[in-house]
């Protein structure tokens, strides 16, 4: 009898887990490694946040708590959809789970059905199409091109939808283009979408405070509030908080979604870390000060990393509204050979031959759906991401 379940056979593992676990055991084996894979800021927890989670220690809160989130913490979610994105809600609307990703499996676990199906715009984060395939759904991939700055444009979405269609996954800044719709963008998708009132909105926020240039986040039950009863609006305090480590991610939306995704947590993790839970109430409610100074450091490296790469023959770097990654097009490099025999194929070819030749580990863009790119994150020191470049544009000028 076969061990597997036929199940695991239909999904992988994480890409970008994969890279940064071999460039770690790089590192340990004694090779001078600039990992530029993992999606996490470089920055500490703040200290109010830190502190809150002592104090919610040595105050004993360390116990079980309700499956989906204590009630400090909903409501403090509340205030937050609130405060930030116009979004009514109360409590019961409201799912807190060990992380983002956690969050959106429960939903596509208590929603999908086989043969349905998940529109889902590449490039993507790794974890979507698996995620879709775990639940027994079909992902259907709408491509957002270079041409139209990694966005998905009206017509792909409305191409995308059949009558199968379950769910429609957004996410803005985009991991891993960075990647942010206007208002007015977002608009022309979910005027699509109110055509379509059998599918559901489900749409990933973690990057919104990770803004730049202007740039003004908008989600898309804010844009369109007749969408309100069929999205559910997922974020998170990993990317704006530096608090990957902790795993708390949220979401609110209809009860009966939201309850059905307590019925999933409450028979596998149950409730997120107690600790956790107390430190996310003080990141949400207290000060967001520390935003804009981390957020000038992002800009700061993301047009350092745009110059330095755009200035390669061959390779194509938009400047992202968002989020800290650059997706960079490797159009002009595929089919040479670099300085030590590695034919550049494709863009796993090229991630790979960098690593080993240069010591820079990336993440290739097949990953992500859309080919030949590279994914480069820029939230690191400005003295390693030059480095970086510099290695990556020595290594692209020795091919041939």
């Amino acid at each position: 009898m076969e061990l597997l379940s036929a199940t695991l056979k239909r999904v992988k593992p994480s890409p970008t887990i994969a890279v940064t676990t071999k460039a770690a055991e790089l590192k340990a084996a004694g090779r001078d490694i600039i990992a530029l894979g993992a999606g996490e800021p470089d920055f500490d927890t703040p200290q109010n946040i830190k502190d809150a989670a002592v104090a919610a220690i040595e105050a004993g809160k360390t116990k079980y708590t309700a499956v989906d989130g204590i009630p400090e913490l909903k409501q403090a979610i509340c205030a937050k959809f609130k405060r930030d994105n116009g979004l009514d809600y109360t409590p019961s609307q409201v799912s807190v789970g060990t992380g983002g990703k956690q969050i959106l499996y429960n939903a596509l676990m208590a929603t999908m059905n086989p043969g349905e199906e998940v529109v889902i715009p590449a490039p993507y984060w790794v974890s979507y199409p698996d995620m879709v395939l775990l639940a027994g759904g079909t992902p259907v991939i709408a491509p957002a091109t270079l041409e139209n700055n990694f966005k998905l444009t009206p017509e792909a979405l409305e191409e995308a939808i059949t009558p199968k269609t379950k769910w429609f996954i957004f996410n803005s800044p985009s991991n891993p283009t960075g990647a942010g719709y206007s208002r007015d963008e977002l608009k022309a998708l979910t005027d699509v979408l109110m055509r379509h009132p059998h599918v559901w909105v489900m749409t990933d926020d973690m990057y919104e405070h990770l803004a730049y240039d202007g740039f003004e986040f908008c989600t898309p039950a804010q844009v369109e509030p007749a969408l309100y009863d069929r999205t559910l609006t997922v974020n998170g305090v990993s990317k704006a908080y530096a608090m990957t480590g902790w795993r708390i991610g949220y979401a609110a939306g209809p009860e009966k979604l939201i309850g059905a995704m307590r019925k999933i947590q409450s028979q596998s993790t149950s409730n997120p870390c107690s600790v956790s839970q107390w430190a996310a109430v003080e990141a949400l409610n207290g000060t967001q000060d520390y935003i804009p100074d981390n957020n000038e450091m992002f800009v700061r490296r993301r047009n350092l990393v745009v110059e330095m790469l755009s200035a390669i023959p061959g390779v194509t770097c938009p400047t992202p509204e968002g989020a800290f990654y650059v997706y960079p097009s490797i159009s002009g490099l595929i089919g040479k050979t670099s300085a030590a025999g590695t034919k550049i194929t494709d863009d796993e070819a090229f991630a790979t031959a960098l690593l080993e030749e240069t010591g820079v580990a990336v993440v290739f863009g097949a990953a992500f759906g859309l080919s030949p790119n590279f994914r480069v994150s820029y939230a690191t020191s400005d003295e390693a991401l030059k480095e970086a470049c510099t290695r990556i544009q020595t290594f692209c000028a020795g091919l041939t």
